[in-house]
């Protein structure tokens, strides 16, 4: 289950974290949200940022 977690410190810094995202799928799943906050001032990958996404294409071959 993909999931943001954000929290606010009393300063008004915002923490990000995602959750149940594989790649780099991550970053255009907070891209939006990121641009609205203001300038992100640093990131830190998890570990499944750093795993491959693998998808599974199923295809059926005809011959007439």
């Amino acid at each position: 289950m993909k999931k943001i977690k954000f929290v606010i410190a009393q300063d008004g810094t915002v923490t990000e974290e995602v959750m149940g995202v594989k790649g780099t799928q991550c970053l255009d799943l907070t891209e939006k949200i990121e641009e609205t906050l203001g300038t992100v001032q640093w990131r830190k990958e998890t570990q499944e940022y750093y795993q491959t996404v693998t998808t599974e294409e199923n295809v059926t071959l005809q011959h007439d």
